[in-house]
């Protein structure tokens, strides 16, 4: 359990992470530009200590399917980002794989 936790706090470093990437504007932020940095080696650490017992197959597809998820809810509600029903579609589709994944024995 305490494995899905690290997990859990990788996603949202990375997320964190994203997020500083847009307030950085390409680099000419100084401070979101260094958070960037401090967030994806967190987030980084993080996943490596998750994988010890969690298959990295499964591991990296959930890391990387709900950081999706929730920079796309991000940039809806915080940055104003249109929203499509294709968009909602896909993003089902990559939480439905990674549900898949997840259900599929992931653990070592």
């Amino acid at each position: 359990m305490q494995y899905w936790i690290i997990l859990a706090c990788a996603i949202v470093l990375e997320v964190c992470g994203t997020i500083s990437m847009k307030y950085s504007e390409g680099f000419t932020k100084l401070i979101p530009s260094i958070l960037l940095f401090i967030f994806y080696a967190a987030s980084f650490t993080a996943l490596t200590f998750a994988l010890r017992k969690i298959d990295v197959s499964v591991a990296y597809a959930i890391w990387s399917g709900l950081g999706t998820a929730l920079i796309f809810i991000v940039g809806i509600f915080f940055f104003k980002e249109s929203v499509s029903s294709l968009k909602v579609l896909s993003l089902l589709l990559i939480v439905a794989g990674v549900v898949g994944l997840k259900f599929s024995g992931g653990e070592h």
